[in-house]
This record gives structure tokens, sequence and C-alpha cells, in this order.
């Protein structure tokens, strides 16, 4: 590990820090303006206890012809238990604004999108204890720990 992956983890040590706020509402304005690479968007989801809208940036991993979006932070994260309170329904943001419905994967499924996603979003290396090279079963060992989700168009 280097001194940046560190970094990264002290970001989110405790629940993202003022500098983790700070870092992500900068990629948020910019990642929903569509400047960063297609791979990357603005999530907007209700929060399940104050009903106001969230935004936050992730990274999105496309494998077999589907796009995901992984927990990094696993559990910890508040984003995987707002979207399951509003039923998956979710905006994603590049460029345009996309009414999504974002479906959970069952943890035996999760392991080869978990290493694509490993692949595209270095930011979440230090917060996914598995090399992003190593064999699909090391990634079986950890799906549970971190919720995936199909993103899916949707018409709300």
């Amino acid at each position: 590990m280097t001194s940046y992956d560190d970094y990264l983890r002290w970001l989110y040590r405790d629940g993202p820090n003022l500098f983790a706020r700070v870092q992500n509402r900068v990629s948020a304005v910019a990642f929903s303006a569509g400047i960063w690479p297609r791979r990357v968007a603005t999530l907007e989801v209700r929060g399940r206890l104050s009903g106001r809208l969230i935004s936050f940036p992730v990274v999105i991993a496309e494998l077999d012809g589907e796009r995901y979006l992984v927990s990094m932070l696993g559990e910890r994260a508040e984003w995987p238990r707002n979207v399951r309170a509003t039923g998956g329904q979710a905006f994603l943001r590049h460029g345009r604004r996309e009414a999504v419905s974002l479906v959970e994967i069952d943890p035996v499924e999760r392991a080869p999108i978990l290493r694509q996603y490993v692949a595209v979003a270095p930011g979440a290396r230090p917060h996914i204890p598995v090399d992003r090279h190593a064999d699909l079963d090391e990634f079986e060992r950890v799906a549970a720990d971190f919720p995936v989700f199909r993103i899916t168009p949707s018409s709300a």
C-alpha cells in the first residue's frame, strides 16, 4: 500500500470526513456536467430519513453489457440503505439526468462485477481488500461485504 492509499482510507475511516465531503462535492459537480469519462456519474437518491435528494460521485462498472454501482465502503456507506428504502429508484447524472432503477445483486453473483469495479475505480482499491489482479475466488470471499446494484432504465 502507498501513502495515497492510506490517505484514501483516512478520508472514510469514520464515514466521510470534511476533506472527503469537499472532494465528493467537487467531483459530483464535475461528474454531473459530464466533464470526465463516461464511467463516472453523480448518483442522486432520496435520503431514507431526511427525504432530501442526496448527490454524490460514483464509478460505473460495465460488464457483459450491463452497468453496475458498487459500494466501495460496503454497508458502512449510507447510500445502499437509501437505495433500498426507495425501492431502487434513483437518478444518474452525467451531462443529462437519467431516471434509473437500482436492482441489488445477490452476493453469489457479485465477484466478477467487483473485479471489474476495482479495475476501473482506482480510488476504491484501498477499501476493497483484494488485489485487482486476484483470481475470482478472492473476490467471492469478500462479495457479501460490498453491495452491488445493476442499473436499469426507469420511467420515473
